[in-house]
């Protein structure tokens, strides 16, 4: 029934379920945790970025809707090129959205700063 195998983490031997990989909840942790660093800074080094930018929105636009320049979102260190999602509307108008909040490149470099409605 229980079998004797090595950890995938420390290569100790230890026994167990048949489908058991590692000898304790710590090297199945730190196994895991070595796999998955590269692609967990990343994500959160994105996500960082992102909720920057989403508490520039928030700190500019605080009611539904305002209007500002594309000078000073960048001077607040804004970065034009994260976003979570894009919406076009029926007119043909593209709004870009850091979750609920949104904008929108109007003409000589303004923005309309947008919340989505829960």
């Amino acid at each position: 029934m229980f079998e004797r195998k090595n950890c995938l983490a420390c290569g100790e031997r230890f026994a167990g379920r048949a489908d058991k990989k590692f000898c304790s909840d710590a090297c199945r942790n730190a196994f895991n945790n070595k796999n998955n660093a590269d692609h967990v800074n990343l994500m959160r080094n994105v996500h960082n970025r992102l909720r920057k930018n989403y508490r520039i929105l928030c700190a500019i636009n605080g009611g539904s809707r305002t209007k500002t320049t594309r000078e000073y979102l960048a001077k607040q260190g804004f970065e034009f090129n994260l976003v979570t999602n894009i919406h076009r509307t029926s007119k043909g108008n593209t709004y870009y959205f850091l979750y609920d909040q949104g904008y929108m490149p109007l003409d000589n470099e303004k923005y309309i700063l947008v919340r989505k409605a829960p």
